[in-house]
């Protein structure tokens, strides 16, 4: 699979490949975004929601990076187009939890297509070689996530000063 390249081939070509994958994604994402009369942040947003549970405002900022104002204001824009709810809290009833209806976004021809594209794609993977995949996926999740948290706080630190 490799050929004849070095290690420093491979590495260099894996960080060009990276980012062109991260560009790729985010361009798509925001296609679907678009297509839904999104902005991209919301339509991020709504996938955390749906992939982590329904959530308070406060832990949603958490998850995202998202100022207080600013998540005050997507859940607006969200509820308005019917993509999300506020719910009581059954635990704590002065609280609002937020739950995502993602059906009209998962419905959509060009999200169905690339979950049918990535399926095709992991058929031509060994087992092995799929869990190095995985792995390398959360742990790079994992490490964009705690970047964004630390990058979130340091900004909110200066907004306070």
């Amino acid at each position: 699979m490799t050929g004849n390249r070095s290690r420093t081939e491979l590495l260099a070509q894996l960080r060009r490949v990276g980012r062109e994958h991260g560009d790729a994604t985010v361009l798509f994402h925001s296609a679907l975004a678009a297509e839904a009369g999104l902005h991209p942040t919301d339509y991020k947003a709504l996938g955390v929601l749906d992939r982590l549970g329904p959530m308070s405002a406060g832990e949603l900022g958490r998850h995202t990076g998202l100022a207080a104002a600013s998540v005050t204001n997507l859940i607006d824009r969200l509820v308005a187009k019917g993509f999300l709810r506020r719910e009581p809290d059954p635990l704590d009833r002065r609280r609002a939890l937020l739950r995502a209806d993602v059906a009209e976004l998962v419905d959509n021809d060009l999200f169905a297509s690339w979950q049918r594209t990535a399926t095709q794609l992991w058929e031509r993977y060994s087992d092995t070689e799929l869990a190095v995949i995985l792995d390398f996926l959360a742990d790079a999740a994992q490490w964009l996530r705690t970047r964004t948290e630390e990058k979130s706080s340091q900004h909110a630190g200066r907004r306070a000063e």
